[in-house]
């Protein structure tokens, strides 16, 4: 099975410190890559900056990306991501506390594929992280993948 990347756009250590609890307790193996604002996810993204030697076409299976980050915000972020032809296709989730609704339709109107608010109770953040992950990591089809590849 290939390790398909994650890529965690999150500025807050300790709700850093949660996802990666969380997705290793729903053994989820894949490589998270952490990016703490916006501009270390674009350079990493794009290949540029601290990452100008990465493979630019060694793309994460899904980035999870919080919308309140220094630098460059969440939704620019997405903006931009959509706004490229190298990653106009990359899933990306919003993964946020924000409960503002304008931050909810702002997201989709910029092409989130969906917008999960974390959940407060460690329980729940969890079984969340769980399902995204069985879903966008197993179960989602992107293109480019081989019919009966597995992530």
């Amino acid at each position: 099975m290939e390790n398909k990347i994650i890529l965690l756009v999150e500025d807050n250590p300790d709700d850093e410190a949660l996802t990666l609890r969380a997705l290793s307790k729903s053994n989820v193996a894949n490589t998270v890559v952490v990016a703490r604002d916006g501009v270390e996810a674009l350079d990493y993204l794009f290949a540029r900056g601290a990452h100008a030697g990465r493979d630019p076409e060694d793309k994460p299976a899904v980035t999870l990306l919080d919308l309140k980050l220094p630098r460059v915000d969440g939704l620019e972020v997405l903006a931009q991501i959509r706004s490229a032809p190298a990653t106009r296709l990359l899933p990306v989730v919003i993964l946020t506390s924000s409960r503002e609704e304008q931050d909810l339709v702002n997201s989709y109107r910029l092409g989130a594929n969906s917008y999960i608010r974390k959940p407060v109770d460690f329980a729940q953040f969890t079984e969340a992280v769980r399902q995204l992950g069985l879903y966008w990591l197993v179960l989602n089809e992107t293109p480019g993948d081989p019919p009966g590849a597995t992530r």
